[in-house]
């Protein structure tokens, strides 16, 4: 046999993988002294900025108000004058599309001086406001394809920082993005309008409670990043990897995870030695990354960082991403970021674990020692589940892509059903509180481990269900259902502006009932919560979201499962969310139509691109391959026959029958994918999720059982096995 020598190849190069750069020496530079390095900090911009332009900067940063135009100039001379210092050449206004990605155009320092020179210009004008071409960007029809004009606008909230490359750096602004006639093109825009109104409503809240000192509501965001790694040899000889971030084929191993031996595992030395400079890196950044470990699929990492204000938390994940996937190649790796990489193997996901807060109270969602008599607390998680119930559709939608719907459902995410999760404790309290008869709250007890070396340890009043979409977890909540590959702003724009309509509802009910008289507070808040969980109580669950039984319940209790983005994404145009978002001036009716239609169109072109690869991959690579072997088992059963022996040709006659039913739905594919007269991107995204992925999940399964039985160096593409567990 002539085998390909494709794979053996990529196995040797693995297997023989040298280190191309000088290892780091960590005892030259603490952590400490390179944290926040490269960051136009509050510290520097202290020891930089006159006086009063650092007072009135940090008065616009701590309250919301509006910036102080005439500050512009003196800051952007300070920003200037410490990036070259940095050896900046360039700058650029760091901005998020609706495609999800990171953009940046960059222009020079310098300027002819006229004399034959040059000198570093940048004022107030270059920092406040940049003119990027916008045409090439999607816009779901807020403008038409001709007209080009977009501003970036700078986000003062954020701090600038510097990006370094082996031949220079260059000064990085971060930016809100919006259109000519001031339409949002970004992801940035959004979250800092809800960010603004979920602190108008939330200090309303408190105010209520005799708690609002003036300090600002945020709402923060500590997003654990899930990452898939293997070997770029791997990656290079599987176009379904480089081109779709997933593998269309690939039959599954004889050992995946089942044994979960990978997850918490010992880190390998090659993926350790990445881990440690993706984190020098980004400590260079000021991302405050604290944890790192093994996940449960085998090749699958986690890094998770320390909890942050939700704008700069989003413009670090995107950080976060781009050194996850630059720092791999140093080490001849690819770093892949899709949701579901790899078939029947678990997906990766980025929990957003959310709160609201303020500097001095710390977070809303702390319940204290005593819970039940703590009704700020019990009132803003009533108003949390009024939230969730109430539009759980559309927090289901923001999370809705063709890669996070191969993970959402599986038994390793939470299901397309949104429910919350409370805990024993709290669903005792919020219990008693419907019932009306509101006494006490479970305690925290001492968990003895029945080792007399061993400490007792504090145990919390409830357990954890990794299987909720959205579960309480001691002072905050943790979104589950945020796809690895995708910005986190969506979902806080979501949480925020659900919470401002929430919160608004929570004030005016308690507000009616003690028409200003104080001592009514305790009882008119226990009534609320009461008519909360009646009406929208049933959205709590605690128990195994995976199982049969609960989607049967769920349904029951008429909650919703959008299994598909097709089902979902059209929920964020819908008539209650665009009143809700209109309401509180965070988006506009075409502002979500446009997002309705980017999202479609973006679905849409994720498996017309997989449907096309699938075919072209199975005509090919796989065809070609299992027909060599078909003609060899041919040829030698000729050869038996000839010399008088009867060939057993049952292995023939299984491939022989396999290449016909490949060959046959690899045509019955190409004829759906032929068609393309649709009414709408809606109507387009219902075909292709109910026609086009079930016919490219028939030439799959066909090619995946041709790869158990054609010989093995026959066999053209890296195998999971070869994938996952060869670093």
């Amino acid at each position: 046999m002539s085998g390909y020598q494709t794979r053996q190849n990529a196995i040797a190069a693995v297997t023989n993988y040298k280190p191309t750069t000088k290892p780091l020496n960590f005892a030259e530079t603490s952590p400490a002294d390179i944290f926040g390095s490269n960051v136009f900090s509050d510290k520097v911009m202290k020891r930089m900025l006159p006086k009063d332009v650092y007072k009135s900067l940090m008065k616009t940063k701590t309250t919301g108000e509006e910036m102080d135009s005439s500050i512009a100039g003196p800051i952007a001379a300070a920003m200037k004058e410490w990036a070259l210092s940095k050896g900046a050449t360039h700058y650029t206004h760091v901005f998020y599309p609706l495609t999800g990605l990171t953009a940046e155009k960059h222009d020079g320092f310098l300027t002819p001086d006229g004399e034959g020179g040059a000198i570093a210009e940048f004022d107030a004008n270059l920092l406040i406001q940049g003119e990027p071409d916008a045409s090439s960007f999607p816009s779901g029809g807020l403008r038409a394809t001709f007209e080009a004009r977009g501003y970036t606008a700078w986000d003062v909230t954020n701090p600038a920082y510097i990006l370094e490359n082996p031949n220079g750096t260059f000064l990085c602004i971060p930016t809100a993005f919006i259109s000519w006639k001031g339409h949002a093109l970004d992801k940035k825009t959004p979250l800092l309008r809800a960010n603004q109104a979920v602190n108008k409503v939330a200090r309303r809240f408190l105010g209520i409670f005799g708690n609002d000192n003036g300090e600002m509501v945020v709402s923060n965001a500590g997003p654990e990043q899930e990452y898939f790694l293997l070997d770029r040899n791997f990656y290079f000889a599987r176009p379904d990897l480089m081109v779709c971030g997933r593998t269309l084929f690939g039959a599954k191993p004889s050992k995946g995870q089942e044994l979960d031996d990978h997850y918490f595992g010992a880190i390998p030395r090659r993926v350790l030695a990445y881990m440690l400079e993706v984190e020098r890196e980004l400590y260079k950044l000021g991302v405050p990354v604290k944890t790192r470990h093994n996940e449960v699929a085998p090749g699958q990492f986690e890094l998770a960082p320390l909890y942050e204000q939700s704008n700069l938390a989003t413009d670090h994940n995107q950080m976060v991403m781009t050194i996850l996937k630059s720092v791999a190649k140093r080490y001849g790796m690819a770093c892949l970021l899709h949701e579901k990489p790899f078939a029947g193997i678990n997906g990766s996901g980025k929990h957003l674990n959310y709160s609201l807060s303020t500097p001095s109270q710390g977070s809303l969602y702390s319940p204290g020692d005593t819970p039940h008599e703590n009704m700020q607390f019990l009132a803003v998680t009533a108003a949390t589940i009024r939230a969730v119930e109430k539009y759980g559709k559309l927090l289901r939608a923001v999370v809705a892509s063709a890669g996070n719907d191969h993970r959402l459902g599986a038994n390793e995410a939470p299901p397309a059903i949104i429910s919350i999760f409370l805990g024993e404790q709290l669903t005792d309290i919020f219990a008693q509180i419907e019932k009306g008869n509101l006494k006490n709250s479970k305690h925290k007890a001492k968990l003895r481990v029945g080792v007399d070396t061993l400490p007792a340890l504090p145990s919390d009043a409830g357990d954890r269900n990794r299987t909720s979409p959205f579960a309480f977890t001691g002072n905050r909540f943790e979104f589950r259902a945020v796809g690895s590959n995708q910005s986190i702003a969506g979902s806080q724009v979501a949480l925020n502006t659900m919470m401002a309509e929430s919160l608004d509802f929570v004030c005016d009910e308690i507000e009616k009932i003690t028409q200003g008289d104080k001592k009514k507070l305790n009882d008119a808040c226990q009534k609320v919560i009461q008519g909360i969980m009646k009406k929208h109580g049933y959205i709590v669950f605690n128990g195994d979201g995976y199982s049969d039984e609960w989607q049967k319940e769920a349904k029951k209790r008429g909650l919703p499962n959008l299994r598909t983005a097709a089902d979902s994404l059209p929920i964020i145009s819908d008539k209650d969310v665009v009143k809700m978002f209109e309401k509180y001036e965070v988006l506009s009716k075409d502002e979500l139509e446009s997002r309705t239609e980017i999202y479609h169109e973006q679905y849409n072109q994720a498996i017309v691109t997989e449907s096309l690869l699938v075919v072209r991959i199975a005509k090919t690579i796989i065809l070609p391959s299992a027909i060599r072997y078909q003609g060899e088992l041919a040829s030698t059963a000729a050869s038996l026959k000839a010399a008088g022996i009867e060939p057993r040709i049952s292995l023939l006659e299984e491939i022989t029958n396999k290449l016909r039913d490949l060959q046959k739905n690899t045509v019955d594919l190409e004829k759906l994918m032929d068609k393309d007269d649709f009414k709408s991107v809606e109507a387009e995204a219902a075909y292709l999720t109910t026609k086009i992925l079930p016919a490219m999940l028939d030439v799959r399964e066909v090619a995946d059982s041709l790869e158990g039985v054609v010989a093995d160096d026959l066999w053209p593409l890296p195998s999971y096995q070869e994938m996952l567990f060869i670093k």
